[in-house]
């Protein structure tokens, strides 16, 4: 199980050290929430903001893009030029999904499609051959801290069942991600669901422990 943790729940004001904090717990995922206050009804960061990460964490962690914006076509190139190792736009807002997560892969990234709970599995399915992950949110995009939707799981499972069809008749393998409300209590039963990459944000980082204590905390739980 990848845990990715989410840095729109750290302090954004010692964003730097709530980063080097998660890469030092050991974390080598970090999971950068693009948000144009378009897309969704918030702003956070773009291409400036994740180059300074990059250049202040060096080249360990993976930097995962999850571009909430309604131009990521236009732009993606931005987020690879600044640091980023592996984008995923939403289905919901890309004209062209093919050219655009072959043009990111061909670009040196990897590439993953996104879908909001009320989307249809069938949208990531189209693209499958072409992709390494598929980002299921399971709460509405645009804050950090909402609760969990709990039926994504028959999303999931379908999903998982055509990614072991793709993988025995010799394609690529790709990663399944979840975001939203993924606690503790609540990351083994997504493992089992089929799930290997957990977004993971004030489960992280919060006011009650470091994120070294929290995260020993999801690792008992992953036992």
């Amino acid at each position: 199980m990848i845990i990715a943790p989410s840095v729109l729940t750290a302090d954004l004001a010692d964003l730097g050290n709530a980063c080097s904090e998660a890469v030092e717990a050991g974390l080598n995922w970090l999971h950068l929430d693009v948000m144009d206050g378009n897309f969704v009804p918030n702003l956070t960061f773009g291409p400036p903001v994740i180059a300074k990460l990059r250049k202040a964490l060096g080249d360990t962690p993976t930097f995962d893009a999850h571009l909430m914006i309604t131009n990521a076509e236009d732009c993606f190139q931005q987020y690879i030029d600044a640091g980023c190792n592996h984008i995923s736009v939403h289905v919901e807002a890309v004209t062209h999904l093919h050219r655009c997560v072959t043009a990111i892969r061909e670009a040196g990234a990897t590439a993953g499609v996104t879908l909001n709970p009320g989307t249809p599995i069938e949208a990531a399915l189209e693209v499958l051959t072409e992709i390494d992950l598929v980002l299921i949110m399971s709460v509405n995009p645009g804050f950090g801290g909402q609760s969990f939707i709990p039926t994504v799981e028959a999303k999931i499972r379908r999903l998982k069942d055509a990614i072991d069809a793709q993988v025995a008749a010799g394609g690529r393998p790709v990663q399944i991600q979840i975001d939203g409300g993924v606690k503790s209590h609540n990351i083994a039963m997504l493992r089992d669901w089929g799930v290997s990459n957990c977004v993971v944000g004030s489960g992280l980082f919060n006011d009650n422990a470091s994120v070294s204590d929290n995260l020993a905390v999801i690792h008992k739980a992953l036992e």
